[in-house]
């Protein structure tokens, strides 16, 4: 994608197993992608690699999009819907996908309305909707994002801060992919300063740790912000389809499930401060 120079490829390679070779293997995978894909932009001189897949994958969301919104609205429970369909986006990740057919796109879709959910964990959600002040939605990649405004247009918009990366990282939206998507029309749209495909709190700017502080329910989209956040203290919900057999392991879920999952904050907080 960034070069048809084998020179390239070649630097690029010694480079990242030089890197992988001192590598913290406990860190989360996105923290461990970050690095790689710093080393990548360097060496190749191309700070985006991924630019056209993102604003093709955007543009092939919004031409599905009214018909997802219908499906939406003739839903027996619209909410319960546009939340599977929001996980069905999740589908849209050239970090695992590198090759990723819209075919299989369109299946996951198609398959969307029918995948389970726990029921609890939903209504939990409904309520902490309905009860925060402040909303921070933690967006993924794009063409996913499209997909996160059917979730959107079920939640009171004027409480939500949507959330993107601060610089280009695979395929993950930035604030120029969120505007193609529509995105800074509906809501307010920051970035989180950092360029990891998760959200690494250290990482992060100043205003979006305040944000994240300060919000009454943090909405995260995708396994990166699952991998990056599963153990942090807060009101945080997360949305996301099982990539890889480590998080399906962990879950005992299988590959390709979607997941609407909570975090558990009291025992979060019992190991903060252990």
């Amino acid at each position: 994608m960034v070069s048809g120079d084998p020179a390239v490829h070649q630097k690029i390679l010694h480079q990242v197993h030089s890197l992988l070779s001192g590598i913290d293997l406990n860190a989360p995978p996105p923290i461990i992608s970050r690095r790689i894909h710093h080393q990548i932009r360097q060496i190749s001189g191309n700070p985006d690699p991924y630019k056209e897949v993102k604003h093709r994958c955007n543009q092939l969301a919004l031409q599905w999009l009214p018909g997802l919104r219908e499906r939406v609205r003739t839903s027996e429970d619209p909410f319960r819907a546009a939340v599977l369909l929001a996980i069905a986006g999740n589908i849209i990740d050239y970090g695992v996908h590198g090759s990723l057919q819209m075919h299989t796109v369109k299946e996951t879709i198609d398959r969307a309305l029918h995948q389970p959910l726990d029921e609890q964990v939903l209504e939990r959600f409904r309520q902490s909707i309905a009860a925060a002040r402040s909303i921070l939605y933690l967006g993924d990649n794009a063409g996913e994002i499209v997909f996160d405004r059917l979730l959107l247009e079920q939640m009171p918009l004027e409480k939500i801060t949507f959330v993107v990366k601060g610089s280009p990282i695979l395929n993950d939206a930035t604030k120029e992919e969120a505007a193609q998507a529509g995105l800074t029309e509906m809501v307010r749209v920051v970035d989180s300063g950092a360029d990891a495909p998760g959200t690494v709190l250290e990482d992060c700017s100043r205003e979006f740790r305040r944000l994240f502080e300060q919000a009454d329910l943090i909405v995260a989209k995708g396994q990166g912000n699952f991998e990056t956040l599963n153990e942090t203290p807060a009101n945080l919900f997360f949305l996301f389809q099982v990539k890889c057999p480590v998080v399906a392991a962990h879950l005992g879920e299988a590959i390709g499930t979607f997941v609407l999952r909570r975090t558990e904050m009291s025992a979060c907080l019992v190991r903060k401060k252990q």
